[in-house]
């Protein structure tokens, strides 16, 4: 199929990973039932032996896969007139579009990658490869946006 000229998008413009949001919420949830189910199917003996150092473990583990998850949601890309915002997890990173020489999404890529002009690459985790044509047009879009006259 021939390549079509596309417009960019309007800016500004965020992409956001879908799929792994919608994983990481339905499956939290889920985990987050069947541990209240079973705590309170335990007779009254057996939730006393747990200690008070046991039960702070379960919480410091539920607090670190939720860290984990907010990390994720919070990710995103974000377009703007002079400049590129690439939030991965808790780290935020800005480029201006003259440092931004391409956009790849190979097949089987778990996240798109940008090519930077100092010949360095840096990865952009709101765009997910499991994300399939949204992804594909994202980096579409992105290749467009960097490809522009400035």
């Amino acid at each position: 199929m021939p390549a079509v000229s596309e417009q960019p998008p309007p800016l500004p413009h965020t992409w956001r990973p879908l799929g792994a949001r919608i994983a990481g919420v339905v499956f939290g949830a889920m985990l987050l039932a069947v541990c209240v189910f079973a705590w309170f199917t335990f007779d009254e003996a057996t939730r006393a032996t747990f200690t008070l150092f046991q039960r702070g473990t379960l919480l410091f583990v539920g607090l670190l896969a939720f860290s984990a998850w907010y990390a994720l949601v919070r990710s995103r890309v974000v377009a703007g007139e002079r400049s590129l915002v690439v939030v991965n997890g808790y780290r935020k990173r800005e480029y201006e579009w003259p440092e931004i020489v391409g956009v790849h999404l190979p097949p089987g890529a778990p996240w798109a990658t940008l090519d930077l002009s100092d010949g360095s690459t840096a990865t952009a985790l709101a765009i997910q490869g499991s994300d399939g044509e949204r992804a594909r047009r994202a980096v579409r879009d992105l290749r467009a946006l960097a490809n522009r006259a400035p």
